[in-house]
């Protein structure tokens, strides 16, 4: 009896048709919309391992409790991270991996990069980075790839339901305001209010420009006490065991306008739903009643090599490492640990209007 050869390509079509719909409807679940993340190194998840720059920790012990280092800087999950596992996602993987093709980016991309700010010139120091104006050029891309691939429709659909994070400008402060101002004259060009506004006004546009791209869930973290790191404290040995206080007023300076530009948009961008993270209030929290939250250590980091605080160099192979991490609230001279980063990430899950407003991120999750 012989072999019918257009039966066998018909069915061998059909088989294929039947795993392309699955997978789009696996991908595209009701259960769970997809999850784009933007922001700096507080929730990059590997793209500057694919970039030419200073700015990487895809090496120990950096992710010594993920299981390997990523390219995440921290020993293991970033607020990122832990909030998609506690909704049930899968890491969002970074945009520039290999792997993050195909219908893996209709469950979201992760387009954060260490070094990266709302300004252009932030980070130059590091050499390469992706800022927020690259990391919506890199979204805009998927968005193209994704209407290929699902259609206009379903791919407005899908926008709509997302929930899009930004969590970024530590680094305008960090690596630009505040460094010497050989490399960076805007310190003694402009004032702090200055500085500002030109900052609030970028994200103003940056902002905009995703709501036009079709997202319309924002999650817009502020800037944490950047004074407290320990980075900031060996810089300025002057203020002894206190945070350094000019960062922080840099910060709350930020804070109180970004809250209102976050209550602007939500009135102007019909259909948005805007939620102001409270990053900096969780955090001031956690640092003056560390010992309540389960911490032997509010101000030094884990991995260090120099520096009263071992804020002066970063985490990398040569570095010492903490004994205990689950003790300490900084990593390295930047970012705060896992333990940190899990109770940072449940409170904006969970929280109340002080942590997150007007929202929390599960609520969010559930429009």
């Amino acid at each position: 009896m012989g072999i019918d050869l257009n039966r066998v390509i018909i069915d061998e079509i059909v088989l294929r048709v039947f795993i392309v719909v699955i997978l789009f409807r696996i991908s595209t679940s009701d259960d769970l919309p997809a999850n784009f993340v933007f922001g700096d190194s507080l929730v990059d998840a590997g793209n500057n391992n694919y970039i030419v720059t200073l700015s990487k920790a895809n090496f120990l012990p950096n992710g010594i409790d993920f299981g390997k280092p990523t390219g995440r800087f921290t020993n293991g999950r970033t607020i990122i991270d832990v909030i998609g596992q506690e909704l049930g996602f899968r890491f969002t993987p970074p945009y520039l991996a290999p792997t993050t093709v195909g219908p893996v980016v209709l469950k979201g991309v992760n387009y954060a990069s260490g070094g990266g700010g709302i300004l252009n010139l932030t980070g130059k120091v590091f050499g390469g980075r992706l800022n927020l104006d690259a990391q919506i050029d890199n979204f805009a891309n998927t968005r193209q790839d994704i209407i290929s691939s699902i259609g206009v429709p379903a791919s407005l659909n899908l926008f709509k339901r997302a929930l899009f994070s930004v969590t970024i400008g530590s680094n305008d402060f960090i690596n630009n305001y505040l460094t010497p101002a050989v490399t960076f004259p805007e310190q003694i060009l402009q004032s702090p209010e200055l500085f500002v506004t030109t900052m609030i006004s970028k994200l103003r546009a940056q902002l905009t420009r995703l709501f036009n791209l079709g997202a319309r869930k924002f999650v817009v973290a502020n800037v944490g006490p950047i004074g407290c790191i320990p980075s900031q404290r060996d810089a300025n040995p002057a203020a002894g065991d206190s945070c350094v206080s000019f960062p922080n007023q840099l910060a709350q300076l930020f804070n109180t306008q970004l809250k209102g530009l976050i209550a602007e948009l939500s009135s102007n961008l019909a259909g948005s739903m805007f939620v102001y993270a409270d990053v900096y209030n969780i955090l001031e929290d956690i640092l003056q009643n560390y010992v309540a939250f389960g911490f032997d250590n509010p101000s030094s980091a884990c991995c260090y090599m120099a520096g009263r605080f071992g804020g002066l160099i970063p985490c990398g192979p040569t570095s010492k490492v903490c004994w205990d991490r689950s003790k300490y609230v900084f990593w390295d001279p930047y970012h705060p640990s896992d333990a940190a980063n899990v109770i940072i990430a449940n409170r904006l899950l969970d929280g109340g209007s002080k942590d997150i407003t007007p929202v929390n991120i599960r609520r969010l999750f559930q429009f």
